[in-house]
C-alpha cells in the first residue's frame, strides 16, 4: 500500500512543479526552501511583523527553523524582487501516517491579495509529492472567512477536526485575548478535488443555492454582524462566521467573543458530532451535511 501511495506521488511530481511554478509566476514571486541560518532570521522577523506575538512566545524561533531542516523538514520563503515575502514552515507527522503537518504560513500584509500564499502551498505541494507524501494537514481560525475560502474552497481540503482552544492564549495582535479554536483540515494531494483546485477550477459551493434546495441556517449574521442561533434540524445546514473577525476583535470584542462561544457551539457540536463540512461559500457560510438529517 505505501509503495503504491508514493508511486502515484511520483506521477504527480512533475506536474505538481509545474502547478507550483504557474502559481508563482502569477502571483510575481520566487519560492525556494530556506536552509540557512540569515534565512532563518529573516522568516522570523517577517512573522514577528505579521503576528506581532508576545515576545515570550514568538510563532516559531530561528533555533527551531534549524533543527527541523537539518531533520530533512520544509521550510520555504516566497520573494519579490529578493524580498522575503512569504514563509511555510511544515513538519512530518508519525512514521505510519507518512503526513506533513504544516505549522505555520504567513504572508507580508503589504502583498495581500497577489495569491502569494497560493504560490507557497502549492510549492510545499510539490515538495511534498516528491518525497512520496500525499497528505499535508494543518489548522486554521474558523472564524477568519477569508482563511476558510482558500483552504476548503481555492485549495479544495477537507475539514477534519473541531479543535477547541487548541493553543491556549496566544495574545498577539491578530489573535488578541481570544481562545484559539482551530479547524485541523486535510489536503490530500492527489485527490480529484485537489488536481482540479491546482489547476485552477476549484468546486465552489453557494450557499444561496443550498437555501434554495432546502438547506436550513444553523447560525446565521444580524444586520449588525452579531451572531443569531437558528436550527440544527435537517440534512444540510448553513453555518455564518463574521465578515473581518479580526476587525471585529478591535471595534466590538464582546461580539467576537459572542461569534466565538457560537461557531464552537454550532460548528463544533456537529463536527464532533458525525457531521461533515462540505465546503465553505466565499459570503461567509459553511455548508454541512449530515446524513441523519438531527
Amino acid at each position: 500500500m505505501a509503495q503504491t501511495v508514493r508511486a502515484n506521488a511520483g506521477l504527480l511530481g512533475q506536474p505538481a512543479a509545474e502547478a507550483a511554478r504557474r502559481a508563482a509566476d502569477a502571483a510575481g514571486v520566487t519560492v525556494a526552501e530556506i536552509a540557512d541560518l540569515d534565512g532563518f532570521d529573516t522568516v522570523y522577523r517577517l512573522f514577528d511583523g505579521i503576528w506581532r506575538p508576545d515576545p515570550k512566545n514568538p510563532p516559531i524561533t530561528t533555533e527551531l527553523m534549524r533543527a527541523l531542516t537539518k531533520a530533512g523538514n520544509y521550510v520555504a520563503g516566497a520573494y519579490a524582487d529578493g524580498e522575503l515575502v512569504g514563509a511555510c514552515v511544515g513538519f512530518f507527522g508519525t512514521p505510519a501516517a507518512e503526513v506533513l503537518h504544516s505549522h505555520i504560513a504567513g504572508v507580508a500584509p503589504a502583498m495581500a491579495g497577489r495569491s502569494v500564499g497560493l504560490a507557497l502551498k502549492l510549492h510545499q505541494r510539490a515538495w511534498a509529492l516528491r518525497r512520496g507524501i500525499t497528505g499535508i494537514e494543518w489548522t486554521f481560525d474558523p472564524l477568519v472567512s477569508r482563511n476558510a475560502y482558500f483552504n476548503l474552497a481555492k485549495l479544495g481540503a477537507t475539514a477534519a477536526e473541531y479543535l477547541p482552544n487548541f493553543y491556549g492564549g496566544m495574545r498577539d495582535g491578530i489573535n488578541g485575548e481570544d481562545e484559539t479554536d482551530r479547524l485541523l483540515v486535510y489536503w490530500r494531494l492527489d485527490s480529484p478535488a485537489v488536481l482540479a483546485a491546482c489547476d485552477g477550477t476549484p468546486g465552489p459551493l453557494s450557499a444561496e443555492a443550498e437555501r434554495a434546495r432546502g438547506a436550513t441556517v444553523a447560525l446565521g449574521r444580524s444586520d449588525q454582524g452579531a451572531p443569531v442561533p437558528g436550527t440544527t434540524e435537517g440534512d444540510v445546514l448553513l453555518v455564518a462566521v463574521p465578515r473581518d473577525i479580526e476587525k471585529l476583535r478591535v471595534t466590538d470584542p464582546g461580539v467576537a467573543k459572542d461569534w466565538r462561544v457560537a461557531v464552537r457551539e454550532t460548528l463544533g457540536t456537529l463536527v464532533g458530532g458525525g457531521a461533515r463540512i462540505a465546503g465553505f461559500d466565499r459570503a461567509g457560510w459553511y455548508v454541512v451535511t449530515r446524513e441523519d438529517g438531527r
